[in-house]
């Protein structure tokens, strides 16, 4: 396994297990906003809606 410029292999299989974890956090996060944002519909048909209002 390639260091990737940490002082020992032990070290970088650490930070990269650790990245791994926050790469999920942050999938599911983003996942979450983007099915937050189709439920809501698009900022297209929420203009729509608004527009229709005035």
């Amino acid at each position: 396994m390639d260091r990737m410029g940490h002082s020992s292999t032990r070290a970088a299989i650490i930070y990269q297990h650790a990245t791994d974890e926050r790469r999920h956090q942050v999938a599911k996060q983003l996942d979450s906003l983007a099915r937050g944002q189709l439920k809501s519909g698009s900022g297209t048909q929420r203009a729509r809606k608004s527009s229709k209002a005035d």
